[in-house]
This record gives structure tokens, sequence and C-alpha cells, in this order.
């Protein structure tokens, strides 16, 4: 379906740009242009090597979540190369024989540019139909879950809030009657040693293994008790695959060590982070300033007291820093001492309930991201109150300081900011923090600004 999709929007965009270039003033427009039909060589060697980068690029393996960020860095990046080589390629190929055609710059990127934007709106409105027939229950996979602790739990409920995913889940599966139980409206369906004849009378499609504490012989007896027919068996990462992320073999002297924990951002890598700090908050500043000064205004016109609000937060290596924010509440908000905003807060002024809900407060930040206080991504900063008491109820909590505090973050991008669970914020800094990239963070500061202009931010208040 998606290959067939694909192609019909390569040659669209073929056409169109063909098209393009006689109307378009982009590039000096020809007097004489060659027929669309003398092209069609060229254009089937084009979307042949755009096909085979997509394929190699696993854009026709199938998924049933993805980012439309990281699906539009990817959709380009295979355009891009299969229309480079299909550039040279044709000149090579087609030269002195009967497909031999002109085929200029300007046309070269009219395609590319068509392309890209035709194959990536096409698959975002595919992907809004499936998700659409899905909620109405069609199309969907029988699923079945293994295992009865909170992660089952948490997995069967992340499951139901997303229909659009396509499960439906059939049961739960224990390792014995002791552990029957009931997850929701999901039924306990029998234990281990009924799997298999589970999934024939069922018709499972999807198995996922979701237990936190599992032996490796038992996983593999699983395994083994889920292979049938055409049966798809994923499991959840333990611990230690959450703490391997991408491991990494080493040698010592002629001995393999496995690197289960290394720390991604260091040496290059934090000059090109600062580098990328430095311009973000500049400009930031610079373009921002009109309305942080309209901003200012607005507060000290409507409730006395000063415009900014320094806060003490805990940053990199443990070390406080006063984060700065516009003051968003009266200046006796904390009198009976410090605790959490929750949603219609009194204590919140009416300006300062706009600019909380569309992330506004946060900007005067940037002014801690020039300081080197601060990051643009980075775990968010906690104040030292928190940080004593998390640091005693959660595992690994003060390695989420390994890295400099941020504007933003991927928990809160993933919706876990305000009132939500510390334990699971955690889980997502860390993963940020053992997973850094470049990419990541642009992807991050993308994805805010999106959930800032379409007020899709959860728990803002």
């Amino acid at each position: 379906m998606l290959i067939v999709l694909d192609v019909s929007m390569l040659v669209l965009a073929f056409g169109l740009g063909h098209k393009a270039r006689q109307i378009l003033p982009l590039f000096p427009i020809p007097d004489r242009v060659h027929p669309i039909g003398e092209y069609i060589p060229t254009m089937i060697l084009h979307l042949s090597l755009i096909v085979v980068m997509m394929y190699l690029s696993r854009l026709y393996h199938p998924r049933r979540s993805f980012s439309r960020i990281d699906l539009f860095r990817e959709v380009t990046a295979a355009v891009t190369i299969g229309t480079v080589i299909g550039f040279g390629l044709q000149d090579l190929l087609f030269r002195n024989s009967a497909f031999e055609v002109d085929y200029p710059r300007s046309m070269f990127f009219y395609v590319w540019m068509f392309s890209v934007v035709l194959v990536v709106a096409a698959r975002e409105a595919h992907r809004i139909l499936v998700g659409a027939i899905r909620r109405r229950g069609i199309a969907r996979d029988n699923l079945l879950v293994v295992g009865t602790d909170r992660i089952t739990r948490d997995l069967i409920q992340k499951i139901e809030a997303h229909p659009e995913l396509g499960y439906n889940i059939v049961g739960v599966v224990g390792k014995d009657v002791r552990s029957k139980i009931r997850f929701g409206g999901v039924p306990y369906v029998g234990v281990y040693n009924d799997l298999p004849e589970l999934i024939d009378n069922y018709q499972i499609e999807q198995v996922i293994i979701a237990m936190s504490e599992s032996r490796r012989t038992e996983i593999a007896d699983l395994v083994t008790l889920c292979q049938r027919g055409r049966v798809d068996i994923k499991i959840y990462p333990d611990m230690f695959s959450y703490i391997a992320g991408d491991m990494n073999v080493d040698e010592l002297g002629g001995t393999p060590l496995l690197t289960v924990r290394d720390i991604a951002l260091r040496g290059w890598r934090l000059s090109v982070k600062r580098g990328l700090d430095l311009f973000g908050s500049v400009t930031g500043l610079i373009m921002l300033s009109p309305f942080m000064l309209l901003t200012a205004a607005l507060i000290r016109f409507e409730s006395p007291g000063p415009i900014f609000y320094a806060q003490v937060r805990m940053g990199l290596d443990g070390r406080p820093f006063p984060m700065i924010k516009f003051r968003s509440m009266r200046v006796d908000a904390e009198v009976s001492g410090p605790g959490w905003t929750r949603e219609n807060d009194p204590r919140v002024t009416r300006i300062g309930r706009f600019i909380r809900s569309t992330n506004w407060d946060e900007i005067p930040q940037l002014i801690n991201v020039l300081l080197g206080h601060m990051s643009l991504v980075g775990p968010r900063p906690e104040r030292p109150v928190y940080v004593y008491q998390f640091r005693e109820q959660i595992p690994r909590y003060m390695e989420r300081h390994r890295e400099k505090a941020g504007m933003t973050g991927w928990a809160q991008v993933n919706g876990l900011r305000g009132d939500t669970s510390i334990a699971e914020r955690t889980t997502f800094d860390l993963w940020y923090v053992e997973n850094w990239s470049l990419w990541l963070d642009l992807k991050i500061i993308i994805r805010t600004v999106w959930q800032t202009l379409a007020r899709s931010s959860k728990n803002a208040y």
C-alpha cells in the first residue's frame, strides 16, 4: 500500500516539477521545453532509486507509532539521496542513447521539492486514515500480554489510551493460577503453558512479554511457547536493557567487554550543544525582546511586585543556580511554603494564567542559557527541597544531574510536566542523558514549539 502511494506521489511530483519549470520564476523560464514523454526513462530511474533508498531506510517496515518529525527527516534524506544519485546516473546511463534528454538543475530542484512535500503529505494522510479505521475497531491485531505486574498494567493502560495503534487486547497470561487478576476490562486467560493453545484459539497475531523481573531462561521458554504460525513476539525491555541503551563491545587486552553505560554528552558533543545553546539564546532574546517588554509592562500593570521571579533550582552536578521566570503569581504565593502548582490555582494572576498555559513565563530562562546555567534542552531543574526528597525515593534520580538542566526536555514533550509522576519523568530524563544527539535536541525543540502553538501541552497551568 505504502509503495503504491509513494510511487503515485513521485510520479505526480515529477510531472509538477516539469510544469513548474515552465511557469515558476525561481529560475529563468526556458523558451523551449522537452515534452514530458521524453522524460519517462529519467522518471523511472528517479523513482526507482528513491523507492530503494526509502526501503533501505526502513520506511516500508510497519510501525505502530512514529514521530512526524522523524518521518519528515527520513523521507527528506531518502528522497534527497535518491534524487541526487538519479541526477548523476541519468547523464551517465542515457548519454548518446535514445533516452538522452536535457535534465536541467531547475527541474531537478522542483522535482526534489515536490517529491518531499507530496510523499510526506500522503503518508500523513495515510496515517490519519489508518488511525481513524483502527479507532472504529477495524483492522486490529489480536494481542496477548504476558505478565501480571506493574509493567503489565502500565502497558495495557497505554494501549487502551491509544486505539489508533490497532491492538485488540484479548487477555493477560500469568505464571500460575495464583497470579490471576484483571487489568481493567482485560481478563486473565491462562498460564504460560497455555500459550500455544491460546494463540490458536484466539487467533493471536501479537504477543508482548512485559515483565519487570525475568530470568533469561524464562524469557527464552516464553518465546519458544509463542512460536506459532505468523505470531509477532515483542519483549518489553527490562532494567538491564534500559540501562544498556546502545551497547558497545570494547577490548581489553583481547578480552571483550560490554559497555552498558556510556555518557553521550562529552568531548566535542559538549561544544556542539553549547554552540546550539548560544545561537538559540542570543537569537531568541533579540527576536523576542519586544514581546518580553510588553509582558513586563502587563505584569507590572496587573499586580505590584517584581517583573521577574528568580527561584533557586539544582542543575549540573547538583549545583544550585537562580532560574529566571516571568512572575506569574502573587508576591505572597509561598508564604506557607513551597508547593506544586495545580489547575485553577488561586495564587496565579490573570496574566500569569495565560503566560503559564503558553509556556511564555519560561522565556527569560534564555538568559540562564546564555550565562551557561542551563541548556535549551535537558532535564527540567527542580527546587532543592524536592531534589533532597526525590533522591531518597527514586533510584538513579541524581544521575539526571549529570547534564545541564533544560528549558524543555524529553519528558516534557511527552506530557510529563507539572503534577505528574516523578519516577516516570526520571526514566525519560535518564534516557535523554544516555542517548543525546544533536538531532534529538532539534526534535525536542520543534515538538516544544509545535505543542506551544497548538496549545496541546499537558498540565500547563
